[in-house]
């Protein structure tokens, strides 16, 4: 049991992690709050989206569809092995599954079988959905199992949470069978002997410059004070604070 950590420190645990993290829009205040609660959280629960293609998977997930509003998920991983964070908070991907499975989530212990949709999945379970078919036949990359991985060992590392804590939502609502083709087994295996060994360092950081930016303006949004930009104009070596243009990648400090 754990207090939904922030949105920044999410970002900043994956990052750490040694992964690539897309942050979408307004991600960090995206999602179904007005609706239910969010927290306490218990655990991780990994999806297939039965999509193909990062940009519509990424664009279903953000925004829902018919019935089933978004953000459909905190993150996406795509087939590349990026985390593309699209919400935050309560986010339609859970569903109702079973308060037995819950309890063994918390006690850490061997899941029971999912056979009653009795308990709200979308309050205590931060969610990723990871791009793919999800018919027995799309591949599974090695790089993208192994950000899912990274993912949920992030998460685990900063609750103090280990690999049990883990499920797919196969084992959590009757009749699911994602994330189809992904041995959950396997995975909490790997979770567990990544929280065990040292962090990967983090990976760098990078901003794609858009119309209308100015260094201030992206250390505001980006690194939480605009009187920060210093920081990114020695980074990137900027004899001029306004030498950016469009499509320029920066590489961004710590926050």
């Amino acid at each position: 049991m754990a207090t939904p950590m922030t949105p920044a420190r999410l970002a900043q645990a994956l990052r750490d992690e040694g992964l690539t993290v897309v942050e979408v829009g307004d991600w960090e205040t995206h999602n179904r709050n007005h609706v239910g609660p969010w927290g306490p959280v218990h655990g991780v629960m990994m999806h297939h989206t039965v999509t193909k293609g990062t940009d519509a998977t990424v664009s279903i997930c953000r925004h829902g569809y018919a019935g089933l509003p978004g953000p459909l998920c905190h993150g996406v991983i795509d087939k590349r092995g990026r985390v593309h964070l699209v919400g935050y908070g309560r986010a339609n991907h859970a569903g109702s599954g079973d308060g037995d499975v819950l309890r063994a989530v918390i006690a850490e212990s061997p899941l029971p079988p999912d056979n009653e949709a009795n308990t709200d999945g979308n309050r205590h379970f931060y969610g990723f959905e990871c791009e793919n078919l999800g018919d027995g036949k799309d591949p599974w990359p090695d790089v993208q199992v192994e950000a899912m991985e990274a993912a949920a060992a992030a998460i685990c590392r900063v609750h103090n949470w280990d690999g049990p804590s883990v499920i797919g939502h196969l084992e959590w609502q009757p009749g699911k069978i994602d994330p189809r083709g992904v041995s959950m087994t396997g995975l909490r295996r790997r979770v567990d002997e990544r929280l065990t060994a040292k962090p990967k360092p983090p990976a760098a950081v990078t901003y794609t410059v858009k119309r209308g930016d100015s260094l201030w303006g992206i250390a505001a949004s980006k690194l939480g004070a605009g009187a920060r930009y210093p920081e990114i104009q020695k980074l990137n070596k900027l004899k001029d604070a306004d030498e950016i243009k469009p499509g320029q990648k920066l590489k961004l400090p710590k926050k």
